[in-house]
């Protein structure tokens, strides 16, 4: 018998977020601290297997460096555990002196994630620690280019998380991948918010299911160099951040924007750490092959070194060339290097004063989607400020490699893999999404006064109006006065 995988995906959609909800109303029962030890055991049991998956991962999907990889499945076991520890989730989240209960955290139900092949592994580990974190069941889809990876990561983790007492079918995952499995999942009565992440072609479909919408996009986020800022530091910065996995962290930097009074110290900073200005010919090869004739981007381009994109493209650089630099003067329709660059590839431009680079970052941001992350380098305030805002931007980084900056790694926002960028506003938050973004919070009201209308309310208490009769007796004897010395 031969089945079809649009209708056998459908039918597994229904039944795993039937499940998850029958699932849920269990773990509802939960308190924080019963929550809290089932996050433990499961943040120390992917621990263990970090550098396993992260091998599994680039060997399948073939994108970023799997030590980078295992750099981030560490942080989300480490550092993501570490933020929600002592976090107050669910229950009684607030109270006044006298023991009043004033707000209350309460789960949202099911919720529908969907995964990144570029980070297959640390976003699904994080989004289950923030799920159960919260009191909530989810249900995953595995991406097309990353099934063995999710799909192991998966096992370890429901394993880790039944053991320690969360209940059958609070984290599941659609084995069977098809887009309309997706699709009837992100329309199901039973899910109550769909957490998306970095795969834009469905952003449409679950805007278009109703539901609540946590999404993590794409971004044309520039990066500024002022000319106060310290330039050996800056540029060190940006190519960490910008060959950290070869380039596929969305908050990481897709373009420089220069002040001209530092540009030539830039570019030898540049050049002496790694970088490779390509010559016009180059820049047009390369644009050529970044994406096919249709607009799709060309998965072979994507989180691979810089030396291995110049060869596809049809030339060489130098051995230890870390970043391409492509020079540009405008931000165009047709510029393949407007476009997010899942890759060491960083277009150049150079602006005459900060007022100047400052409408050149904006226009960058709003050219494809809204970005979701700026970051500028300099050590004048006012800029800074300026630069803050200004932006149509959910975050602004300040003297930070912005792909560690942006998740939290080397700043104080809160360590996500999931970075709210609004996609042009279909999404519900532009913040580093926590567990708090997966609750609604209940708040109470008690009596602080007597019954009945307060003052203000009551008929007549308004304060009285002008005396209407004065008013116009006063202007009788303006327009007298005037008229008897003849003013117009």
């Amino acid at each position: 018998m031969i089945a079809d995988n649009d209708l056998l995906s459908m039918q597994y959609a229904r039944i795993l977020a039937e499940n998850a909800k029958e699932a849920q109303k269990k773990l509802a029962t939960f308190p924080q601290e019963k929550l809290d030890s089932i996050v433990e055991r499961m943040a120390c049991d992917m621990e263990k297997h970090a550098g396993e998956l992260s091998a599994l991962s680039c060997e399948e999907t073939e994108y970023g460096r799997a030590q980078d990889k295992e750099m981030k499945d560490l942080f989300v076991c480490r550092a993501v555990k570490e933020a929600m520890r002592g976090m107050r989730c669910v229950g009684p989240l607030r109270e006044d002196s006298a023991g009043h209960v004033l707000e209350v955290g309460i789960p949202l139900g099911v919720i529908a994630a969907i995964c990144p092949s570029t980070s297959p592994v640390s976003t699904t580990i994080y989004k289950a620690l923030l799920a159960v974190k919260s009191g909530n069941a989810i249900v995953f889809t595995l991406h097309p280019r990353a099934m063995r990876t999710m799909r192991r990561t998966l096992d370890l983790l429901i394993e880790a998380a039944v053991k320690s007492g969360l209940p059958e079918g609070c984290i599941s995952y659609l084995s069977v991948t098809a887009r309309k499995g997706t699709v009837e999942l992100m329309q199901h009565p039973a899910v109550s918010l769909i957490l998306l992440t970095g795969v834009v072609d469905l952003v449409d479909d679950a805007v278009a299911s109703g539901k609540p919408l946590i999404c993590g996009g794409t971004g044309n986020g520039p990066a500024f160099i002022e000319r106060t800022a310290d330039i050996r530091q800056a540029v060190a910065d940006i190519i960490l951040s910008k060959t950290f996995d070869f380039g596929i962290a969305p908050s990481a930097e897709q373009c420089v924007v220069v002040d001209a009074p530092v540009a030539e110290e830039v570019r030898r900073e540049f050049i002496e750490q790694g970088a490779y200005f390509m010559e016009e010919g180059e820049v047009r090869a390369m644009a050529a092959r970044l994406f096919h004739h249709d607009g799709r981007r060309r998965s072979d381009m994507v989180g691979i070194d810089a030396p291995s994109l110049a060869r596809k493209a049809g030339f060489d650089v130098p051995a230890g060339t870390k970043v391409l630099v492509a020079e540009r003067r405008y931000v165009s329709d047709t510029d393949a290097y407007n476009r997010e660059l899942l890759s060491p590839i960083l277009p150049w431009y150079v602006e005459d004063d900060w007022r100047l680079a400052c409408e050149k970052c904006i226009e960058l941001l709003l050219f494809d989607r809204e970005g979701h992350t700026l970051t500028i380098h300099s050590r004048d305030p006012e800029v800074i400020r300026q630069f803050i805002l200004k932006k149509p931007v959910a975050r602004v980084l300040v003297n930070t490699p912005a792909a560690l900056g942006g998740i939290g790694a080397t700043t104080e926002l809160f360590p996500s893999m999931t970075l709210g960028s609004g996609l042009a506003g279909k999404g519900i938050t532009t913040d580093n999404v926590s567990p708090m973004n997966l609750v609604y919070v209940r708040r109470v009201g008690y009596p602080a006064r007597r019954a009945g209308l307060p003052e203000g309310m009551r008929p007549g208490a308004c304060a009285a109006g002008p005396d209407m009769e004065a008013l116009r007796q006063m202007l009788d004897q303006v327009i007298r006065q005037c008229l008897a010395s003849g003013t117009d």
